[in-house]
């Protein structure tokens, strides 16, 4: 038996950092926003469909992201279009991806979903891990990254929960204030679900 435990956070909080540290422990991963890339990529499944949805937004077998960008800037309704595309292409493959940790007899399957608890796949997972540190932090992480503006940033965070709120309702904090403190946070989750596993 698997327990299914979502890791989420908002942009910024050490997500990614945090996703390896589970996978350092043999704990699989899966990833939605690689998941996207892959779907998005040259022979992925989101590219015709995106492409006959999106004209334009196709470019030598693959979706550019930039162009697809653009076209969702011009028409506020084109969100909940590419959305009703992507999001069942995803789900199907995170549906296989479990089946294959199954298979592998996986004790914890970690879902690593930045919008968990914005698309209510909070309900199809054992147990929430937050991933959290300090507004400040997070600011100066976000607006490190090449090409990042305060402007994008406040959008990017307009269309996430806010972090207090995900904590309120996670079953596990996990701070990134300093990597050492979130590794033997992830450590401590990995112990307590083992030990519930094993009861």
């Amino acid at each position: 038996m698997s327990f299914l435990l979502g890791l989420t956070g908002s942009i910024g909080m050490g997500k990614s950092t945090t996703a390896k540290m589970f996978g350092d422990l043999g704990h699989p991963v899966w990833d939605a926003d690689a998941a996207v890339h892959r779907l998005y990529a040259r022979d992925g499944a989101a590219v015709e469909p995106v492409g006959a949805e999106f004209p334009g937004a196709v470019r030598d077998g693959a979706v550019d992201r930039e162009a697809l960008k653009a076209i969702l800037a011009k028409d506020p309704a084109a969100l909940s279009r590419l959305e009703a595309i992507v999001h069942p292409l995803v789900a199907d493959d995170r549906r296989r991806f479990i089946s294959q940790a199954n298979e592998d007899n996986a004790r914890i399957i970690v879902l690593d979903i930045p919008l968990l608890f914005e698309t209510g796949a909070q309900d199809s997972v054992d147990g929430v891990a937050v991933v959290s540190t300090d507004a400040e932090t997070q600011r100066s992480r976000v607006l490190a990254r090449p090409g990042m503006t305060s402007d994008a940033l406040d959008m990017i965070l307009s269309r996430q929960m806010p972090d207090a709120e995900k904590r309120a309702r996670a079953n596990w904090v996990i701070p990134t204030d300093d990597m050492e403190g979130a590794r033997r946070a992830v450590r401590n989750i990995c112990t307590a679900i083992l030990g519930r596993l094993n009861a």
